[in-house]
């Protein structure tokens, strides 16, 4: 198990936003200025899951459209030596890189060089007679396959509905193994593309698809059209050595329930550039992406994106489609996607849509997503509120780092409504 300071509150640095000056501030806003003490429960119930062993520390950050609200960081980014928690620590955030690949594709889509409902293979040779299976068997690993009845698009990549999966969302995936020559550049797919939703490999190839069309690599694009022109300083995919040192260490939680940190090693170099996954970056900087997008592409006079573009990002693609709920082909790695209002949810162009309205958190029409070592982030357009709260463990969609991301979100929307 993690070994724990002994006084957490030790190890806490907690930063509330003061003094705010310009005019048409948002209510959270308003109210941090105000009584910066009604943050005072957010900053409990993370020292308290800290203090509990629930999770070996978090960094936890809220925002309105024009500034940061609430911050702060509970806990150790390392045990041995005991290492504190700070708001400026490096996490791996994973999937949360898709929401990245996605506005850069939809970069290109305003400059009208690629289209949303161009097929893939247009640009992706790969996506050529693109194969789906018809049958598995588990047991044997016997498969029979078929062309796909219409060519996966770029809105089917960004929507997950392509019929892409992961090992740890498909048994199929996970099991499936090429016989008698077979080869497959990509899948085969799960379903035919636009029948259903299934988390998975999608947003890989938009990755890939932005090289292509851009002629630069992911790590130049993203670097070019995205972090310096947000002040994003602390988010790559190679972080650089001088930065290594926040670096927080990755834990597992055991059958058992117990966590167990992994021994630190230097991250590798990585070379080829994943759309899907990969990036490292501090809450501070994804705050950033998210008060652009909060901002309808913009932020600090800075445009990255049309407002219109980003109203589109928000909006349902996938139709009278659900995202559901998935079980997990691969425990060690994920939970089941409990989180997810099983069929009701829907899907924008880079991120899920909340559906239902739940009393005391977001409001529907809000989108969120997160990464595989819990790192969760959810955007409040209705309202003008982002949060962030980033973990670094598995696996995905633990039951109590879900536990504190919900009473973050809870938090964060009593401090906007008071008492």
């Amino acid at each position: 198990m993690i070994q724990r300071a002994s006084s957490m509150s030790m190890a806490a640095i907690v930063f509330l936003a003061m003094g705010l000056v310009a005019s048409g501030v948002s209510r959270i806003e308003q109210r941090a200025a105000d009584a910066p003490s009604a943050a005072g429960p957010i900053s409990e119930s993370l020292r308290a899951a800290v203090d509990r062993g629930d999770v070996p520390g978090v960094v936890a950050m809220a925002t309105g459209r024009g500034s940061v609200t609430y911050q702060a960081a509970f806990g150790l980014a390392e045990a041995a030596p005991a290492r504190p928690m700070t708001v400026d620590a490096i996490f791996r955030i994973a999937s949360m890189t898709k929401a990245v690949t996605s506005v850069a594709a939809m970069q290109l889509v305003e400059q009208k060089r690629i289209g949303l409902d161009d097929p893939a293979e247009k640009y992706l040779p790969e996506f050529a007679r693109v194969q789906v299976v018809e049958s598995f068997d588990a047991a044997t690993g016997a498969y029979r396959v078929r062309p796909a009845a219409t060519p996966p698009t770029i809105r089917h990549l960004l929507t997950h509905t392509s019929g892409l999966g992961y090992d740890f969302t498909s048994p199929i995936v996970r099991d499936f193994k090429p016989r008698n020559g077979d080869t497959f550049a990509v899948g085969p797919l799960l379903f035919d593309p636009g029948a259903r939703w299934i988390y998975g490999t999608s947003t890989d190839w938009v990755g890939r698809l932005v090289e292509a069309v851009s002629g630069q690599t992911l790590d130049e694009y993203f670097r070019g059209h995205i972090f310096t022109p947000l002040g994003m300083a602390d988010t790559y995919f190679n972080v650089p050595e001088g930065k290594q040192a926040r670096l927080v260490n990755i834990g597992v939680r055991g059958s058992d329930g117990q966590l167990a940190e992994q021994p630190r090693q230097p991250p590798p170099t990585v070379t080829r550039f994943n759309g899907g996954g990969g990036l490292s970056s501090t809450a501070a900087d994804y705050i950033a992406f998210l008060q652009m997008l909060l901002n309808g592409g913009q932020r600090d006079g800075v445009r990255i994106l049309a407002a219109e573009t980003v109203a589109m990002m928000d909006r349902n693609q996938i139709g009278d489609v659900g995202v559901g709920a998935l079980k997990t082909a691969l425990p060690q790695r994920s939970n089941d996607f409990s989180f997810v209002a099983d069929g009701r949810d829907k899907w924008g162009l880079g991120f899920l849509i909340t559906v239902d309205r739940v009393p005391g958190k977001r409001p529907p029409g809000s989108l969120s997503w997160g990464g595989i070592y819990n790192t969760y982030f959810w955007i409040d357009q209705t309202r003008g509120v982002a949060g962030v709260i980033l973990m670094q463990f598995l696996p995905f969609a633990d039951p109590k780092a879900l536990q504190l991301s919900d009473a973050f979100e809870r938090g964060v929307y009593r401090l906007i409504d008071g008492p």
